[in-house]
C-alpha cells in the first residue's frame, strides 16, 4: 500500500508590491508554517527541503536553495532548488511528495518565492519571457502576454468563444480576492470595466492579466503514518501528477489543448482513485484569463469549448457548483512566480480545514491545484482530501 504524503503546516504571506527582500518573505512564510502546527515542531525535525524560485531578475541565481536553509534555520539538512518557470513551486511540492511517499523523509518542508515588482518594466519584460521560447518567441519580440493572446484567438476561432466569458473569469477571481487577506488585488470589477480596460495582447486587456507580485507560501509535509504527531486535522495529498510540452507554441499539436495539464491531471486523478465529480473546487493556473478556461477543458471538468459556458453559468463562482479560485487565482491574488504552486496548495490546506473564513467552499472535502509552467511546457497537478 503506497504512503501517502499529508500537509502538517502551512504559512502564506501577502503578496503585491512589497518591501521586504525575498529572504524576509521566505522566512515570513516559513515561520507561519511552523507556528501553524498545532502539535508543535522544530526545525531538527524536518529531514530535507525543496525550494520553488525563477529567481526573478537575478536575485539569486545560484544556489538559492540555501538561502531557504538559513532562513528556515534547517542549515545541515538537503535543501533543492527547483525551476520549472511559473510551476516551479508545484514541482517542488511533488518532488517533497515523492520523497514521502518513497519513505525517505517523515517531514520535509517545501517552500516558494518571488521577487518581482522592484525590477524595472523593461527588465520585468525580459525574465517574463524567459520562460517562453528563445529563439522563436522571446527574441523575436513576442511577450508572455502575446503568446496567451494567440492562445486566446485560437479558442475563438476554433469554438466561438465570447469576451464575456473572458470578463467572467476575472470579475470572479476579484470579487474572490475580496474576501483573502493575502491577495494583491483586492478590488471589485465589473464586466464592463474589463472590456473597456487598455488593449494589451488582442483579444487580452489590461483586466485580462494577472499583476506583477511579490510573496512566499510555504508548506509542511509529513508522511500519512507519522502525520498526528504534528496535528490532528492533516490535509492528506490523494495523488499528485506531472507532464510536459514542447516549449514553443509552433512545435505542439494544439494552441488550444495543454498536453501537460491532461497527462498531469490523468495520472493524479488515477493515483489518487477519486472520479472529477469527487472533487468540490480548483486551483487553477489563470495567468490570464484565457487560462482558467483552458485549464478547465484540459482538465476534464469541461469539453473542448465548453468551459465559457461553464464560466457564464455561475457554475464556477464562490457558491456555484464547483467553485475555482476561491482565493482569487492568479488574476487577482497575485502571481510572484516561484511561490504560485505552494500558494495553491495553501488554499487547499485551509479550506479543507474549513479555515478559510469568508472565502470558505461549503462541506469542501477534495480540492485539485494545477500549476502551470510557462504557457504550458510544463505541469502539475495535485489532489488533496481531507484526512
Amino acid at each position: 500500500m503506497r504512503r501517502r504524503a499529508a500537509v502538517v503546516g502551512a504559512g502564506h504571506t501577502r503578496f503585491g508590491a512589497l518591501n521586504e527582500s525575498p529572504r524576509e518573505l521566505l522566512r515570513a512564510a516559513v515561520d507561519q508554517a511552523y507556528g501553524s502546527v498545532d502539535k508543535g515542531l522544530t526545525p531538527l525535525d524536518i529531514g530535507e527541503g525543496f525550494l520553488g524560485t525563477l529567481g526573478f531578475s537575478g536575485w539569486q541565481l545560484g544556489n538559492a536553495s540555501a538561502v531557504l536553509a538559513e532562513e528556515a534555520r534547517i542549515t545541515g539538512a538537503p535543501v533543492t532548488r527547483v525551476e520549472n518557470a511559473c510551476a516551479s513551486a508545484g514541482f517542488a511540492l511533488r518532488s517533497g511528495i515523492l520523497a514521502i511517499e518513497s519513505g525517505a523523509r517523515d517531514l520535509i518542508l517545501v517552500a516558494g518565492v518571488e521577487k518581482m515588482t522592484d525590477a524595472p518594466s523593461r527588465r520585468r519584460r525580459y525574465w517574463l519571457g524567459v520562460s517562453g521560447d528563445t529563439e522563436w518567441e522571446r527574441m523575436a519580440g513576442l511577450t508572455f502576454a502575446g503568446v496567451y493572446g494567440l492562445m486566446a484567438s485560437a479558442h475563438m476561432r476554433e469554438h466561438g468563444t465570447p469576451v464575456e466569458a473572458l470578463a467572467e473569469v476575472a470579475v470572479k477571481n476579484h470579487a474572490n480576492a475580496l474576501k483573502n487577506p493575502n491577495a494583491h488585488l483586492r478590488k471589485a470589477i465589473s464586466r464592463e470595466e474589463v472590456l473597456a480596460s487598455p488593449l494589451v495582447a488582442d483579444p487580452l486587456r489590461l483586466f485580462d492579466c494577472c499583476p506583477v507580485s511579490d510573496g512566499a507560501a510555504a508548506l509542511l509535509l509529513a508522511g500519512e503514518d507519522v502525520a498526528h504527531r504534528f496535528t490532528d486535522t492533516p490535509v492528506l495529498i490523494a495523488g499528485a501528477g506531472a507532464g510536459s510540452d514542447a516549449l514553443a507554441l509552433q512545435d505542439r499539436r494544439s494552441m488550444t489543448r495543454l498536453a501537460a495539464t491532461r497527462r498531469a491531471a490523468d495520472e493524479a486523478f488515477q493515483r489518487a482513485g477519486v472520479e472529477r465529480s469527487d472533487v468540490d473546487f480548483l486551483e487553477v493556473h489563470d495567468c490570464f484569463t484565457i487560462a482558467e478556461l483552458l485549464a478547465l477543458e484540459d482538465l476534464g471538468f469541461a469539453a473542448p469549448g465548453g468551459a465559457a459556458a461553464l464560466e457564464l453559468s455561475g457554475a464556477t463562482r464562490l457558491g456555484g457548483e464547483r467553485p475555482v479560485n476561491p482565493d482569487g487565482g492568479l488574476k487577482a491574488k497575485g502571481h510572484p512566480i516561484g511561490a504560485t504552486g505552494a500558494s495553491q496548495a495553501y488554499e487547499a490546506f485551509v479550506q479543507l480545514r474549513g479555515s478559510a473564513g469568508d472565502r470558505q467552499v461549503r462541506g469542501a472535502e477534495t480540492a485539485l491545484a494545477h500549476n502551470v509552467g510557462g504557457s504550458g511546457a510544463s505541469a502539475t497537478v495535485t489532489l488533496f482530501s481531507v484526512g
